[in-house]
């Protein structure tokens, strides 16, 4: 996938400066991006170079200090009511019930949980969990707790999905069956999937799961490259076991070393 003309999310020339008692913090430089509507777009890049404070800033729950973002051409200026977040730790609250915690984002917007109960539970049957709808997320192991966050982050049919780093904190195993989950409930072999931005420190994982992958650098964080990923879908094991994926994820482990290819590589765009 190159990059889109019709864009769902817009980033131009977007920058982002930290004030700190000990003087200013430039986290982001001439961010310019174009999300497609349905694209999953992966951010890979060093620890600090920006990457979740870029999410905040297209959810709209941290102001940029130049630059502008859109989403379907409107300026992003306050906190957007129409995206699900997942991070990197689950958030569930430990006092209610795995059904209770699906149906929180409900109760913020002011909704009848009544609405919404059935939809909430079509989400738990999705990801396996219809049977620990009552339990609490004490009971359940840290997939588990994520999956209950992504149903969460789902509840309301958000057309824009951000997620930071989170499988990050799960066991390799575990991590690998959640990546696999989520392009099943995204619908790779949909024509209305959602759009996600995916942060992650894994280059394999922003490989097997995204359309196009966005190479970021050090602070302050630039776009250094942006590669698309033309791996057929849907993907499976065996897709995450080829040497095309093993092949991409050197390139891009590379460049974001600034290490010399050894063989002859597909170009960066």
């Amino acid at each position: 996938m190159t990059a889109p003309t019709e864009a769902l999310i817009a980033l131009d020339r977007v920058g982002m400066v930290y004030r700190t008692a000990s003087g200013p913090v430039e986290a982001l430089r001439n961010i310019t991006l174009a999300v497609a509507e349905g694209e999953f777009l992966a951010l890979v890049g060093p620890s600090g170079c920006g990457k979740s404070t870029l999410l905040r800033i297209i959810a709209g729950l941290r102001a940029r200090s130049s630059g502008t973002v859109t989403m379907s051409g409107v300026p992003i200026e306050r906190p957007l009511g129409n995206v699900g977040m997942v991070f990197q730790a689950a958030t569930l609250l430990r006092w209610r019930s795995v059904l209770d915690n699906v149906l929180l984002p409900a109760e913020l917007a002011g909704l009848r949980r009544a609405d919404y109960r059935s939809r909430a539970a079509e989400l738990l049957e999705l990801v396996g969990l219809r049977e620990f709808r009552d339990k609490r997320p004490g009971e359940l192991s840290g997939g588990m707790q994520q999956r209950v966050a992504l149903c969460r982050a789902l509840l309301l049919d958000p057309p824009l999905l951000l997620m930071d780093e989170p499988f990050g904190a799960l066991d390799a195993m575990t991590r690998d069956e959640m990546n696999l989950e989520l392009l099943r409930i995204w619908g790779e072999a949909s024509a209305t999937r959602k759009t996600v931005l995916f942060v992650t420190h894994s280059i394999p994982e922003a490989v097997f799961l995204a359309d196009r992958v966005v190479v970021m650098s050090p602070r302050p964080g630039r776009v250094a490259a942006i590669r698309d990923i033309d791996l057929p879908r849907p993907r499976g094991v065996q897709r995450r076991l080829s040497v095309e994926l093993s092949r991409l994820s050197l390139e891009l482990h590379q460049r974001l070393s600034g290490e010399a290819a050894a063989d002859p590589l597909p170009s960066l765009t």
